[in-house]
């Protein structure tokens, strides 16, 4: 944030898992911070290299380009952050503290997942060199949320010690008490505004940012995207 930037009034909002176009261009209009690629097979948001190519293209430059890669090489993180035009990588799996500072060190803002039920746990965030932690439970069959609420005041603590993205069951029907229990720096959406997984929609994201834009909390916001 420069010095005539205005005071941050909400965390930050990255809507990850946009896999159509103009998905993509209406979390751009709607304020989004950041949109998430997602490289893992498994998900059914993965993107071929060229879908994410042409999602990466409609972002403008300050709305943060973040590939989400689980378990993958930093070859293969590479190649796709430069064929894509990737700005950011969060790694959401067990990948080692190596990984994270190699990718760091090529310019990366690097975020790593941290699970409070699962491996690495939060107690691991000293051993990373990330620019910041997205906390989440990892309650269901798939790395991420998988749509389940959690005890989102968790997470507060670890916040007031390192920049937090908090994800996990977010919807516009909660988002305002899951900031209000953890104050996040910025809060990670993608199941919470979809139809149907891999199908993102218009109506739920704009009530998504409807709801985030009306929550106060007396908080200074960390920067992360």
């Amino acid at each position: 944030m420069n010095a005539t930037s205005p005071p941050r009034t909400r965390p930050q909002v990255k809507i990850c898992g946009i896999t159509q176009i103009e998905h993509a261009k209406a979390c751009v209009d709607l304020g989004a911070d950041a949109v998430g690629c997602i490289f893992f097979p498994k998900s059914p948001r993965h993107l071929t290299d060229e879908q994410a190519c042409d999602i990466v293209s409609v972002l403008p430059d300050h709305v943060r380009a973040t590939g989400v890669f689980v378990n993958a090489s930093f070859d293969d993180i590479m190649q796709r952050v430069e064929r894509c035009g990737l700005t950011a990588v969060q790694l959401h799996g067990r990948e080692s503290p190596e990984l994270a500072r190699r990718l760091a060190k090529e310019g990366l803002t690097v975020i790593k997942a941290l699970f409070t039920e699962g491996s690495p746990s939060p107690a691991a965030a000293p051993d990373y060199d990330a620019a910041a932690f997205l906390v989440e439970c990892a309650g269901g069959f798939l790395p991420g949320g998988n749509a389940l609420d959690w005890n989102w005041a968790s997470a507060r603590q670890f916040g007031e010690r390192y920049p937090l993205v908090l994800a996990g069951g977010l919807s516009a029907m909660n988002i305002c008490d899951a900031v209000k229990a953890a104050l996040p720096d910025a809060v990670d959406v993608s199941s919470g505004v979809e139809s149907r997984p891999g199908q993102k929609d218009i109506k739920k994201i704009e009530s998504f940012f409807r709801a985030i834009n009306r929550c106060r909390v007396n908080k200074s916001y960390r920067k992360i995207y």
